[in-house]
């Protein structure tokens, strides 16, 4: 019952599959109160059955920013607060920096990072007003380095980085921690086409993208259900880190790709003095 009382209210985002549910859940099943949200109501109708009133399932098309605003709103109204703010919702465009086209672009960022703006800012007066709160985005381990084929991911995932960056040292006064989930490789639903869109294909780049393909299959992926432990370390933390690795693979990665751009930024510097020129 201690744990009753200091339970946590959530307000998530893409609760229908992948983390989203998986965390969810397990928020639920630890006693803490949820606001699931997913674009069809009816693919979160379950929680309402089994968990009840601890449950409050909303609509929410986080492209639309007046529904995220209700929804936001609804959300701290039922609950009288909101303790964590999770930005699941995003997907992946599969396509070469060639072949995807502007609206495709668009469209992508309009979920991956217009959507997750919305839910930020419809919840920060909110944040404020009651003293604190945690703001968790999901980003991924492709947030720091690349691929090719999905690079237009990549680079929204490189956008919520900073975002979520800035935004940290913003609103540290106001007592509201923000962390950035970096999962790496998962098997959740994130690799169904559900959860994926596919630019028009150029012949020219079919035999790599075939390649590319069977190396992501070659993939070690972690265990979603493994996760929800690490994630409420996070949250419980008194002073949550602003990053966080989620999984086994990322570092070593990330330490490669930081290590190469060290060595080229190095190697160019003679250079890159050349072009300060004399004090002005």
């Amino acid at each position: 019952m201690e744990h009753q009382k200091n339970s946590k209210v959530w307000f998530i985002t893409g609760a229908s599959r992948g983390f989203g549910r998986v965390w969810a859940e397990a928020a639920l099943g630890r006693g803490d109160k949820v606001a699931a949200t997913a674009r069809s109501l009816a693919s979160i109708t379950d929680f309402k059955e089994k968990y009840g009133a601890n449950v409050l399932t909303l609509e929410l098309d986080v492209t639309r920013p007046d529904e995220v605003n209700t929804a936001v709103a609804e959300a701290h109204a039922h609950f009288g607060r909101l303790d964590i703010v999770l930005n699941n919702a995003g997907y992946s465009l599969v396509g070469t920096i060639e072949e995807a086209g502007a609206d495709d672009v668009r469209a992508l960022y309009e979920t991956n990072i217009f959507g997750t703006l919305a839910v930020i800012k419809a919840s920060l007066p909110l944040l404020r007003a009651q003293g604190g709160g945690h703001i968790l985005g999901v980003s991924s381990g492709l947030g720091h380095v690349t691929m090719p084929v999905i690079g237009y991911y990549c680079s929204s995932k490189w956008a919520f980085e900073a975002i979520h960056e800035s935004l940290a040292a913003e609103i540290k006064a106001f007592g509201i921690k923000v962390t950035i989930i970096e999962p790496g490789a998962y098997a959740t639903e994130f690799g169904s086409q559900e959860s994926l869109k596919f630019a028009p294909g150029l012949d020219i780049y079919a035999n790599f993208k075939t390649q590319f393909v069977e190396r992501l299959r070659g993939l070690e992926r972690g265990d979603p259900d493994a996760t929800p432990q690490a994630l409420f370390q996070i949250v419980d933390a008194e002073n949550p880190p602003l990053r966080f690795n989620l999984g086994s693979h990322n570092l070593a990665w990330v330490r490669t790709a930081y290590a190469e751009r060290l060595a080229t930024w190095e190697a160019w510097q003679a250079v890159s003095v050349s072009a300060q020129g004399e004090a002005k």
